[in-house]
């Protein structure tokens, strides 16, 4: 039985990066150690980390005014990390709440609000809704001197996305890329600081992705140097020992997303899986996607339920029984949810269409 891994993350690697990291497993190109031996102050890490990250600014046309840092923490340390870094100046910043990770990014920078000087405010939100939107701002309602307004480009609770991004009235925009980047083209000139953790679409968890414009890496010291941009982007990311093994993975899959066309190769192919998924369930009556408007749904999480609670629990029961793993939606909505990033295969949608199908034509009243 073929098994189809639907995580929204950890999720899917490339076949490709396991079998070569398999390969260098026990001697990395005649070092005689493992990647996971390496010092990271060693001329082999040294490449690995260069490499990694000239492929990434050639994959997302980083400009050259823009540091990359690998660091630890996931991105919710970036909740914090973000405003302890950009608000040093200009103390009010705005956030866009579309989704479960976007209100968690706003209520860390309420409680970091308490203890240093800094003022957040809540620009937008669709929780009445129950995130089924991307809700709209007005570029007037913002204060052109703010530090930055925080926004998430993917919710993958949700299955809801940010394609064209809002006029901010000259503000930084601050992405949350975490679960589309690499997935669907941006222009990363058009933010201030874009972040990403790295278990959806770049490689194993414990990496973190953050790409800061030059002039807001901060002037003075934050409260830690381990959550100074500055400090990081000063020491190549390597102030401390970094994720090592999960860089080297994220460097394996820049290198396979590069052989496969790049990012906009990439976005095509996951817009394919998509449709096949958002097309089937447009003309059922049995299944359903929450999202309201066509134009906000996600290329890489596709939620959909079916007409009950019940057959929900079944479907899930019944599709891990066929190896759609890891389908069932995120606890906070239930239902079902297809995680489809850049690995995995257009085979893996055929398939739980056809599984789709038959339990329909089994289940419906």
């Amino acid at each position: 039985m073929t098994v189809y891994n639907f995580s929204a993350g950890p999720a899917v690697l490339p076949k490709p990066v396991l079998e070569q990291a398999q390969k260098e497993m026990l001697d990395y190109r005649g070092s005689g150690m493992s990647v996971m031996e390496l010092s990271h102050r060693s001329s082999e890490f040294e490449e690995i980390i260069n490499a990694a990250e000239l492929r990434l600014r050639d994959l997302m046309a980083i400009p050259d005014n823009y540091r990359v840092l690998f660091l630890q923490g996931g991105a919710s340390l970036q909740f914090s990390m973000v405003p302890l870094n950009l608000t040093q100046k200009k103390k009010k910043a705005y956030y866009i709440v579309a989704g479960s990770w976007g209100k968690k990014a706003y209520t860390e920078a309420v409680k970091l609000a308490k203890t240093i000087d800094f003022q957040p405010e809540l620009l937008a939100s669709s929780e009445a809704t129950v995130f089924n939107h991307i809700p709209t701002i007005e570029a007037a309602s913002i204060d052109p001197e703010a530090a930055y307004v925080h926004l998430t480009t993917n919710n993958t609770i949700e299955g809801t996305a940010i394609y064209d991004l809002p006029d901010t009235n000259g503000v930084p925009i601050v992405a949350d890329m975490s679960s589309n980047i690499l997935a669907v083209r941006y222009q990363v000139s058009d933010f201030g600081l874009i972040y990403a953790g790295a278990q959806k679409n770049i490689g194993p968890a414990g990496v973190t992705i953050v790409i800061v414009r030059d002039d807001l890496l901060n002037d003075s010291p934050v409260l830690s140097a381990m959550l100074d941009y500055r400090i990081q982007a000063e020491n190549g990311s390597l102030y401390n020992t970094p994720p090592t093994y999960g860089i080297y993975i994220a460097r394996l899959v820049f290198d396979y997303v590069a052989s496969l066309g790049g990012v906009d190769k990439m976005e095509e192919k996951n817009v394919e899986k998509a449709n096949l998924l958002y097309e089937f369930i447009d003309q059922s009556d049995f299944y359903r996607n929450p999202v309201s408007v066509k134009g906000d749904r996600s290329i890489c999480n596709i939620p959909f339920v079916t007409p009950s609670d019940e057959l929900d629990q079944l479907f899930n029961k019944e599709a891990l029984a066929h190896g759609f793993k890891n389908i069932k939606g995120h606890r906070s909505v239930g239902g079902m949810r297809a995680s489809i990033y850049n690995a995995f295969p257009l085979e893996g949608v055929q398939d739980l269409l056809a599984f789709m199908k038959e339990f329909e034509e089994r289940n419906k009243g």
